[in-house]
Protein backbone atom coordinates (compact mmCIF):
# COMPACT_ATOMS: atom_id res chain seq x y z
CA UNK A 1 0.00 0.00 0.00
CA UNK A 2 1.89 3.31 -1.30
CA UNK A 3 0.35 5.80 1.11
CA UNK A 4 0.45 8.38 -1.84
CA UNK A 5 -2.38 10.46 -2.28
CA UNK A 6 -4.34 9.00 -5.57
CA UNK A 7 -2.27 6.39 -6.38
CA UNK A 8 -3.69 2.87 -7.10
CA UNK A 9 -2.11 -0.74 -7.12
CA UNK A 10 -2.09 -2.48 -9.68
CA UNK A 11 -1.45 -6.35 -9.53
CA UNK A 12 0.91 -6.27 -13.02
CA UNK A 13 3.13 -4.29 -10.72
CA UNK A 14 2.43 -1.16 -11.39
CA UNK A 15 0.61 2.20 -10.16
CA UNK A 16 -2.24 3.89 -11.38
CA UNK A 17 -2.00 7.70 -10.84
CA UNK A 18 -5.09 9.76 -11.48
CA UNK A 19 -4.56 12.70 -14.23
CA UNK A 20 -4.87 15.93 -12.17
CA UNK A 21 -7.22 18.10 -14.06
CA UNK A 22 -5.97 20.78 -16.65
CA UNK A 23 -3.05 22.35 -16.82
CA UNK A 24 -1.43 19.80 -14.68
CA UNK A 25 -2.42 16.34 -15.45
CA UNK A 26 -1.85 17.35 -19.19
CA UNK A 27 1.40 19.05 -18.23
CA UNK A 28 2.59 15.66 -16.65
CA UNK A 29 1.76 13.36 -19.05
CA UNK A 30 3.26 15.56 -21.73
CA UNK A 31 6.59 15.70 -19.34
CA UNK A 32 6.73 11.15 -19.33
CA UNK A 33 5.84 11.36 -23.37
CA UNK A 34 8.54 13.28 -24.03
CA UNK A 35 10.91 11.48 -22.02
CA UNK A 36 9.67 7.98 -22.71
CA UNK A 37 9.45 8.98 -26.65
CA UNK A 38 10.45 5.46 -28.25
CA UNK A 39 11.91 8.06 -30.78
CA UNK A 40 14.22 10.00 -28.45
CA UNK A 41 18.34 10.34 -28.31
CA UNK A 42 18.53 13.25 -26.47
CA UNK A 43 21.08 11.94 -23.99
CA UNK A 44 19.94 14.40 -21.11
CA UNK A 45 16.22 12.64 -21.16
CA UNK A 46 17.97 9.27 -21.90
CA UNK A 47 19.17 9.80 -18.54
CA UNK A 48 16.71 11.09 -16.27
CA UNK A 49 14.96 8.16 -17.42
CA UNK A 50 17.14 6.14 -14.81
CA UNK A 51 15.79 8.15 -12.27
CA UNK A 52 12.26 8.22 -13.45
CA UNK A 53 9.95 5.39 -12.58
CA UNK A 54 8.88 3.38 -15.87
CA UNK A 55 6.49 4.76 -17.41
CA UNK A 56 3.41 2.24 -19.74
CA UNK A 57 1.30 5.07 -21.23
CA UNK A 58 -1.96 6.13 -19.82
CA UNK A 59 -4.92 3.85 -18.91
CA UNK A 60 -8.35 4.38 -18.36
CA UNK A 61 -11.35 2.27 -16.59
CA UNK A 62 -13.56 0.59 -19.30
CA UNK A 63 -16.74 1.84 -16.74
CA UNK A 64 -15.03 5.23 -16.51
CA UNK A 65 -13.51 5.98 -20.07
CA UNK A 66 -13.23 9.97 -19.30
CA UNK A 67 -10.92 8.61 -16.43
CA UNK A 68 -7.26 8.88 -17.32
CA UNK A 69 -4.12 7.50 -15.39
CA UNK A 70 -0.82 7.34 -16.00
CA UNK A 71 0.43 3.94 -15.36
CA UNK A 72 3.50 3.86 -14.08
CA UNK A 73 6.63 1.28 -12.10
CA UNK A 74 5.80 0.41 -8.92
CA UNK A 75 9.15 1.67 -7.11
CA UNK A 76 7.98 -0.30 -3.82
CA UNK A 77 7.03 -3.29 -5.51
CA UNK A 78 9.99 -5.21 -4.96
CA UNK A 79 10.76 -4.71 -0.98
CA UNK A 80 9.00 -6.84 1.53
CA UNK A 81 8.19 -3.95 4.20
CA UNK A 82 8.86 -0.72 2.45
CA UNK A 83 9.52 2.40 4.46
CA UNK A 84 8.25 5.28 2.14
CA UNK A 85 9.71 8.55 2.25
CA UNK A 86 8.19 11.94 -0.12
CA UNK A 87 10.36 14.99 -0.06
CA UNK A 88 9.24 17.99 -2.18
CA UNK A 89 12.41 19.66 -3.51
CA UNK A 90 13.24 23.13 -4.55
CA UNK A 91 13.38 26.55 -3.11
CA UNK A 92 10.12 27.74 -4.62
CA UNK A 93 7.26 25.31 -4.74
CA UNK A 94 5.18 27.21 -7.55
CA UNK A 95 5.75 28.17 -10.62
CA UNK A 96 6.95 31.30 -12.96
CA UNK A 97 2.96 31.06 -14.19
CA UNK A 98 1.48 31.06 -10.65
CA UNK A 99 -0.88 33.69 -9.52
CA UNK A 100 -0.24 36.22 -7.05
CA UNK A 101 -2.87 34.05 -4.64
CA UNK A 102 -1.33 30.74 -5.89
CA UNK A 103 2.10 32.26 -4.79
CA UNK A 104 0.64 33.16 -1.24
CA UNK A 105 -0.95 30.19 -0.84
CA UNK A 106 1.74 27.61 -1.51
CA UNK A 107 4.56 30.40 0.49
CA UNK A 108 2.41 30.09 3.97
CA UNK A 109 1.72 26.64 3.64
CA UNK A 110 5.84 26.77 4.28
CA UNK A 111 7.93 29.61 4.43
CA UNK A 112 10.96 27.78 5.10
CA UNK A 113 11.10 26.89 1.56
CA UNK A 114 13.41 28.70 0.13
CA UNK A 115 15.90 28.66 3.00
CA UNK A 116 15.56 24.75 3.56
CA UNK A 117 14.62 23.65 0.03
CA UNK A 118 13.15 20.77 0.64
CA UNK A 119 9.97 20.15 2.34
CA UNK A 120 8.96 16.17 3.88
CA UNK A 121 5.45 15.72 2.60
CA UNK A 122 4.81 12.61 4.07
CA UNK A 123 6.43 9.12 5.57
CA UNK A 124 5.72 5.65 6.76
CA UNK A 125 8.53 3.42 8.44
CA UNK A 126 8.69 0.02 9.24
CA UNK A 127 9.47 -0.39 13.27
CA UNK A 128 10.96 -3.95 13.52
CA UNK A 129 10.16 -4.47 17.13
CA UNK A 130 6.21 -3.67 16.95
CA UNK A 131 6.17 -5.12 13.29
CA UNK A 132 3.83 -2.06 12.01
CA UNK A 133 4.07 1.04 10.30
CA UNK A 134 4.50 4.44 11.78
CA UNK A 135 3.36 6.93 9.33
CA UNK A 136 3.88 11.14 9.45
CA UNK A 137 1.74 13.11 6.78
CA UNK A 138 2.20 16.91 5.65
CA UNK A 139 1.56 18.47 9.20
CA UNK A 140 4.81 16.89 10.34
CA UNK A 141 6.98 18.23 7.36
CA UNK A 142 5.83 21.59 7.49
CA UNK A 143 6.65 21.74 11.46
CA UNK A 144 10.27 21.20 10.86
CA UNK A 145 12.17 24.15 10.97
CA UNK A 146 15.90 24.71 10.30
CA UNK A 147 16.53 23.31 13.78
CA UNK A 148 14.58 20.40 13.90
CA UNK A 149 14.87 19.57 10.24
CA UNK A 150 17.87 16.64 10.79
CA UNK A 151 16.23 15.07 13.44
CA UNK A 152 12.71 15.33 11.20
CA UNK A 153 14.99 13.04 8.55
CA UNK A 154 16.58 11.09 11.09
CA UNK A 155 13.10 9.49 11.68
CA UNK A 156 12.76 8.30 8.63
CA UNK A 157 15.79 6.14 9.38
CA UNK A 158 15.48 5.06 12.54
CA UNK A 159 13.59 1.25 12.70
CA UNK A 160 12.81 1.37 16.53
CA UNK A 161 16.26 -0.29 17.43
CA UNK A 162 18.48 1.74 15.77
CA UNK A 163 19.45 4.18 12.55
CA UNK A 164 19.68 3.04 9.19
CA UNK A 165 22.90 4.04 8.34
CA UNK A 166 23.26 2.07 5.52
CA UNK A 167 20.20 3.12 3.81
CA UNK A 168 21.22 6.70 4.78
CA UNK A 169 24.75 6.28 2.84
CA UNK A 170 22.79 4.32 0.12
CA UNK A 171 20.42 7.55 -0.12
CA UNK A 172 23.25 10.08 -0.56
CA UNK A 173 24.73 8.52 -3.28
CA UNK A 174 21.43 7.84 -5.13
CA UNK A 175 21.00 11.44 -4.66
CA UNK A 176 24.37 12.36 -6.01
CA UNK A 177 23.66 11.07 -9.30
CA UNK A 178 20.64 12.62 -9.27
CA UNK A 179 22.49 15.69 -9.00
CA UNK A 180 24.82 14.83 -11.38
CA UNK A 181 22.11 15.23 -14.27
CA UNK A 182 20.86 19.00 -12.42
CA UNK A 183 24.16 20.08 -12.90
CA UNK A 184 24.63 18.92 -16.68
CA UNK A 185 21.42 20.17 -18.23
CA UNK A 186 19.54 23.41 -18.38
CA UNK A 187 16.23 22.69 -20.66
CA UNK A 188 13.68 21.69 -17.61
CA UNK A 189 13.00 23.04 -14.09
CA UNK A 190 10.93 21.47 -12.15
CA UNK A 191 8.82 22.95 -9.88
CA UNK A 192 6.73 21.30 -6.85
CA UNK A 193 8.07 18.45 -7.94
CA UNK A 194 9.17 15.62 -5.21
CA UNK A 195 11.85 12.43 -4.59
CA UNK A 196 10.60 9.27 -3.58
CA UNK A 197 12.69 6.98 -1.30
CA UNK A 198 12.64 3.81 -0.53
CA UNK A 199 14.25 1.51 1.82
CA UNK A 200 13.91 -2.03 3.34
CA UNK A 201 12.34 -2.30 6.35
CA UNK A 202 12.58 -5.47 7.25
CA UNK A 203 15.32 -7.79 9.15
CA UNK A 204 16.03 -9.41 5.64
CA UNK A 205 17.14 -6.05 4.17
CA UNK A 206 21.04 -7.51 4.17
CA UNK A 207 19.77 -11.06 2.45
CA UNK A 208 21.58 -12.18 -0.60
CA UNK A 209 19.84 -14.72 -2.57
CA UNK A 210 22.25 -18.02 -3.41
CA UNK A 211 21.65 -17.60 -6.67
CA UNK A 212 24.46 -14.56 -5.99
CA UNK A 213 26.79 -17.67 -4.84
CA UNK A 214 29.98 -15.78 -6.29
CA UNK A 215 29.86 -13.47 -2.92
CA UNK A 216 29.93 -16.40 -0.43
CA UNK A 217 32.13 -18.63 -2.67
CA UNK A 218 34.54 -15.25 -2.65
CA UNK A 219 34.10 -15.16 0.83
CA UNK A 220 35.31 -19.04 1.11
CA UNK A 221 31.53 -20.67 2.66
CA UNK A 222 31.84 -24.40 2.85
CA UNK A 223 29.66 -25.58 -0.06
CA UNK A 224 28.00 -28.57 2.01
CA UNK A 225 25.99 -25.75 3.90
CA UNK A 226 24.19 -23.23 1.36
CA UNK A 227 21.31 -25.29 -0.95
CA UNK A 228 19.60 -24.10 -3.58
CA UNK A 229 17.01 -21.62 -1.87
CA UNK A 230 19.25 -20.84 1.12
CA UNK A 231 19.89 -17.30 2.38
CA UNK A 232 22.98 -15.60 3.76
CA UNK A 233 22.85 -12.65 6.03
CA UNK A 234 26.05 -11.16 5.91
CA UNK A 235 26.03 -8.97 8.91
CA UNK A 236 29.86 -7.84 10.37
CA UNK A 237 30.81 -11.24 11.96
CA UNK A 238 27.53 -12.74 11.63
CA UNK A 239 26.52 -15.18 9.12
CA UNK A 240 22.59 -16.18 9.12
CA UNK A 241 21.98 -19.37 7.04
CA UNK A 242 18.81 -20.63 6.59
CA UNK A 243 18.57 -24.38 5.31
CA UNK A 244 15.53 -25.85 3.82
CA UNK A 245 17.21 -29.22 4.61
CA UNK A 246 17.59 -30.96 7.83
CA UNK A 247 21.08 -32.76 9.42
CA UNK A 248 22.42 -29.10 8.23
CA UNK A 249 21.79 -27.47 11.58
CA UNK A 250 22.86 -28.10 15.06
CA UNK A 251 20.22 -28.71 16.90
CA UNK A 252 21.21 -26.50 19.65
CA UNK A 253 20.89 -23.42 17.89
CA UNK A 254 17.38 -23.89 17.88
CA UNK A 255 16.62 -24.17 21.38
CA UNK A 256 19.71 -21.56 21.72
CA UNK A 257 17.62 -18.95 19.66
CA UNK A 258 14.64 -18.77 21.64
CA UNK A 259 15.60 -15.42 23.20
CA UNK A 260 16.64 -14.29 20.14
CA UNK A 261 13.46 -14.76 18.21
CA UNK A 262 11.88 -13.59 21.08
CA UNK A 263 12.99 -10.24 19.56
CA UNK A 264 13.13 -10.62 15.87
CA UNK A 265 10.58 -13.38 15.28
CA UNK A 266 8.26 -10.97 13.90
CA UNK A 267 11.28 -9.43 11.31
CA UNK A 268 11.68 -12.89 9.66
CA UNK A 269 8.74 -14.46 7.54
CA UNK A 270 7.32 -17.58 8.19
CA UNK A 271 9.09 -19.79 6.34
CA UNK A 272 12.61 -18.74 7.94
CA UNK A 273 11.61 -19.80 11.36
CA UNK A 274 11.50 -23.42 11.29
CA UNK A 275 15.73 -23.80 11.25
CA UNK A 276 17.75 -20.87 11.40
CA UNK A 277 21.78 -21.45 12.08
CA UNK A 278 23.59 -18.72 13.42
CA UNK A 279 27.63 -18.48 13.91
CA UNK A 280 29.34 -15.73 15.25
CA UNK A 281 32.71 -15.46 14.80
CA UNK A 282 36.06 -13.28 15.26
CA UNK A 283 36.92 -12.39 11.70
CA UNK A 284 40.51 -13.49 10.67
CA UNK A 285 41.98 -12.29 7.48
CA UNK A 286 41.07 -14.68 5.33
CA UNK A 287 39.02 -17.61 6.98
CA UNK A 288 35.98 -16.40 7.88
CA UNK A 289 34.67 -19.53 9.38
CA UNK A 290 37.68 -20.87 11.48
CA UNK A 291 36.49 -19.89 14.56
CA UNK A 292 32.74 -20.17 14.58
CA UNK A 293 31.00 -21.20 18.28
CA UNK A 294 26.69 -21.68 17.60
CA UNK A 295 25.07 -19.15 20.73
CA UNK A 296 24.25 -21.69 23.41
CA UNK A 297 21.85 -20.49 26.30
CA UNK A 298 24.69 -19.13 27.93
CA UNK A 299 25.47 -16.86 25.45
CA UNK A 300 22.08 -15.35 24.47
CA UNK A 301 21.85 -14.86 28.68
CA UNK A 302 24.25 -12.55 28.61
CA UNK A 303 25.39 -9.75 26.11
CA UNK A 304 24.66 -10.92 22.59
CA UNK A 305 21.57 -9.89 21.90
CA UNK A 306 22.33 -6.16 22.43
CA UNK A 307 25.16 -7.15 20.38
CA UNK A 308 22.91 -8.67 17.72
CA UNK A 309 21.10 -5.65 17.18
CA UNK A 310 23.75 -3.59 16.67
CA UNK A 311 25.55 -6.10 14.22
CA UNK A 312 22.20 -6.07 12.56
CA UNK A 313 22.08 -1.79 12.09
CA UNK A 314 25.65 -1.67 11.64
CA UNK A 315 26.76 -3.50 8.40
CA UNK A 316 30.22 -3.88 7.05
CA UNK A 317 30.85 -1.07 3.66
CA UNK A 318 29.89 -3.32 0.49
CA UNK A 319 26.55 -4.23 2.44
CA UNK A 320 25.85 -0.04 2.67
CA UNK A 321 26.59 0.44 -1.08
CA UNK A 322 23.85 -2.43 -2.00
CA UNK A 323 21.98 -1.26 0.11
CA UNK A 324 18.08 -2.05 -1.28
CA UNK A 325 17.39 1.43 -1.61
CA UNK A 326 15.40 3.60 -4.31
CA UNK A 327 15.60 7.24 -4.77
CA UNK A 328 13.60 8.45 -8.08
CA UNK A 329 11.50 11.49 -9.11
CA UNK A 330 7.74 12.04 -9.38
CA UNK A 331 5.21 14.59 -9.27
CA UNK A 332 5.63 16.09 -12.78
CA UNK A 333 3.10 18.35 -12.38
CA UNK A 334 4.92 21.91 -12.84
CA UNK A 335 7.96 21.13 -14.95
CA UNK A 336 8.58 23.74 -17.77
CA UNK A 337 11.17 24.11 -20.91
CA UNK A 338 14.18 26.12 -19.58
CA UNK A 339 17.57 27.43 -20.76
CA UNK A 340 19.07 28.04 -17.54
CA UNK A 341 20.01 25.50 -15.12
CA UNK A 342 17.49 24.59 -12.06
CA UNK A 343 19.00 26.53 -9.46
CA UNK A 344 16.28 25.77 -6.70
CA UNK A 345 16.53 22.32 -7.32
CA UNK A 346 19.72 22.04 -7.48
CA UNK A 347 19.97 24.22 -3.81
CA UNK A 348 17.42 21.50 -2.30
CA UNK A 349 19.46 18.73 -3.64
CA UNK A 350 22.60 19.55 -1.48
CA UNK A 351 21.12 20.99 1.47
CA UNK A 352 19.01 17.93 1.35
CA UNK A 353 22.33 15.16 1.09
CA UNK A 354 24.13 18.08 4.16
CA UNK A 355 21.47 17.29 6.33
CA UNK A 356 21.96 13.22 5.61
CA UNK A 357 24.98 13.45 6.05
CA UNK A 358 25.01 15.76 9.32
CA UNK A 359 22.89 12.28 10.23
CA UNK A 360 25.47 10.02 9.33
CA UNK A 361 28.52 11.85 10.67
CA UNK A 362 26.49 12.09 14.19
Amino acid sequence: NVSLPGILQHPDGTVLKQLQPPPRGPREQEFYNKVYDSDCCDSVLLELREYLPKYFGVWSPPTAPNDTYLKLEDVTRKFNKPCIMDVKIGQKSYDPYASAEKIQQQVSKYPLMEEIGFLVLGMRVYHVSSDSYETQNQHYGRSLTKETVKDGISKFFHNGYCLRKDAIAASIQKIEKILEWFEGQEQLNFYASSLLFVYEGSCQATTMRLSEVTLAEKRGVPKGLLSGGDILEYNNNIHVINSTENGKIEASVNKGLSKFYALHKKAYSKRHHSQLSLKVENLEQDNMWKSSTCITQEHLNGNVIPQLEKVFCHMPAEIKESANVEVRMIDFAHVFPSNTKDEGYIYGLKNLMTVLQNILDN
